[in-house]
């Protein structure tokens, strides 16, 4: 479908369930979902089910790759300071959590539970105490995830609809402060339409993965290839070299591996390249052209060469698959050359820093008349006023 089309289908739902509430959402929920839920909210007793049902080997890994990034969201929240720049001047900074999150798990293709532990994790580890969940169809492994990472409320709305919930609120749920995580091309529409109203995170498209090598095992890097390609149909996989024989063996071992049907086999098909390059330096520009979400490389001597990358993963051992799990990182990444701009959802995503300004009379008379000079410059003279009457 179109772009064009689905950002217009996409403002009917979000401009339907801004102005009726919860009956355009059970409306929408059951056209689109297939979904007449009694309640939109998850029980407790229907999260501890979930969590019961739920094998105690997917228990103990799901409990690792919480410990793991909240270890890593604990090092990103920015920190309270005092500086004082002259005598007399105090400027203080201060890291306030936000109150109410919204975090989106997707739920058609996959169950998700590690996209729950990415967005609730760093919420909860920044402070915020009210994290709400929106999945339209969360499954047992997803629930005992939600009960592992501290979600406050879970949400069995999904797509458009329940962005839209969560950016304006309803009756029975309460608008977020921010609304973070990834989805579908109608869930990214809907961020996109509500962002004035709301703020959030950034866009998170179709995975992407390019892999950077000229040495290792071509079945490695083919398995990686086709592991991120199963994400979506539109996925990119992509393997850049200066090396044409290993090219060759990868090419073969790819063939090898794609599956005969399924998202995969589709992405590969549309989006899978094998690219040489005559020389590192045009393969290094090539890639930072692409500023592709995930990146990985064979030699940490080559990191600072790339300029643009949400995460990057340094030699054979370091599967991007585990990146999806258990390192730490967060997963939740720039797609589509956001990440020339910024990296990946952190717990720094889920605060307000702001300052605290105080002023003797020392420090206005120290800095007082070049502030009153600079708003004469710039004309504003009720502004140099303001400030020579305390001087």
């Amino acid at each position: 479908m179109r772009a064009s089309s689905i950002l217009r289908d996409t403002a009917q739902i979000v401009d339907d369930v801004r102005a009726r509430g919860d009956a355009a959402l059970a409306e929408w929920a059951a056209r689109l979902d297939g979904q007449t839920p009694g309640s939109f909210v998850v029980s407790k007793q229907e999260i501890d089910r979930g969590w019961k049902d739920t094998p105690a080997g997917v228990k103990r890994a799901i409990r690792l790759a919480i410990r793991n990034v909240r270890a890593v969201a604990e090092r990103q929240v920015p920190k309270p300071f005092t500086v004082r720049p002259v005598a007399g001047v105090r400027i203080e900074q201060r890291v306030h959590p936000l109150a109410r999150v919204g975090c989106y798990v997707p739920g058609g293709r996959y169950p998700l539970p590690s996209t729950l532990i990415m967005t609730v994790v760093p919420a909860r580890t920044a402070g915020v105490d009210d994290v709400i969940v929106a999945c339209p169809k969360p499954s047992a492994v997803v629930l005992c995830a939600a009960r592992e990472a501290g979600a406050t409320t879970v949400l069995r709305i999904g797509g458009a609809q329940a962005i839209a919930a969560m950016a304006y609120g309803t009756r029975s749920i309460r608008r977020v402060d921010k609304i973070v995580g990834p989805g579908n091309a109608w869930v990214a529409a809907a961020k996109s339409l509500v962002a004035n109203d709301c703020p959030i995170d950034f866009q998170a498209g179709p995975s992407e993965i390019v892999i950077y090598a000229n040495t290792g095992d071509p079945e490695w890097i083919a398995a990686d290839l086709v592991a991120q390609a199963e994400h979506d149909p539109d996925a990119r996989a992509i393997f850049v070299t200066t090396h044409a024989a290993l090219a060759a063996r990868v090419t073969g071992a790819l063939q090898a591996m794609t599956p005969a049907s399924g998202p995969a086999a589709v992405a590969l098909a549309q989006n899978g390249r094998v690219i040489v390059k005559d020389t590192a330096a045009e393969a290094i520009a090539a890639i930072n052209d692409i500023a592709p979400e995930h990146l990985v490389i064979d030699r940490a001597a080559d990191v600072p060469r790339f300029r643009a990358a949400g995460t990057i993963f340094v030699g054979r051992w370091s599967a991007q698959a585990a990146g999806d799990y258990t390192t730490g990182s967060n997963h939740v990444l720039p797609t589509a050359g956001a990440a020339r701009f910024r990296g990946g959802l952190s717990a720094a995503d889920f605060v307000r820093v702001f300052t605290v300004q105080t002023l003797t009379r020392r420090g206005i008379r120290t800095i007082g008349p070049a502030a009153a000079v600079l708003a004469d410059a710039e004309g504003l003279a009720g502004h140099a006023a303001s400030i020579r009457r305390r001087l």
